[in-house]
């Protein structure tokens, strides 16, 4: 089962209800696997920080963002860190889940990399999966997806991984 939800472009809604989805399932005892994403403001005049918690790991958080400079129109998206941040998430993954939460289906995934991979082995292994997709990136979510997905609202979200999840933790 693969469940998106599709929250406005603003800045950190879907990180914010994924982590708290996330927080609230790990409470109840269930085993996850994915990243959710926290950002961390600078200032009016700098792009926040963005760092990724890799769930089930007791590793540090990956900083996942890069300072580009001002005036930068860049992607500032660290590949390398977000590999790494996948990487450990396909390890916690190895070791069992209940439910893969990620926390967005963006442009590296939509170029074949970053979570990518994660979210086929969980669909391949029969784990639940919820992950955010801007609007910007739908169709490529989309064509990787097929009718595989299912929207969420986002209000539905956390009842959808409960529901999805429970059959596997009991």
């Amino acid at each position: 089962m693969l469940a998106h939800i599709t929250l406005s472009d603003a800045p950190g809604a879907a990180d914010l209800l994924l982590g708290d989805i996330a927080a609230t399932l790990a409470a109840e005892g269930l085993r996850l696997a994915g990243a959710v994403q926290v950002n961390h403001e600078r200032g009016a005049d700098c792009s926040c920080d963005m760092d990724l918690t890799v769930l089930g790991c007791d590793g540090p958080v990956v900083r996942i963002s890069q300072s580009l400079g001002a005036g930068s129109q860049g992607c500032r998206v660290d590949g390398g860190a977000l590999a790494i941040a996948a990487g450990r998430a396909a390890m916690v993954l190895e070791r069992g889940a209940d439910l893969v939460i990620v926390n967005k289906f963006g442009r590296i995934e939509a170029m074949g990399g970053g979570f990518r991979d994660l979210i086929a082995q969980a669909l391949a292994d029969g784990i639940p999966v919820i992950v955010a997709v801007p609007p910007r990136f739908r169709a490529a979510f989309d064509d990787f997806a097929g009718d595989l997905a299912q929207a969420v609202e986002p209000d539905a979200a956390l009842g959808w991984c409960r529901a999805a999840a429970r059959p596997r933790a009991a």
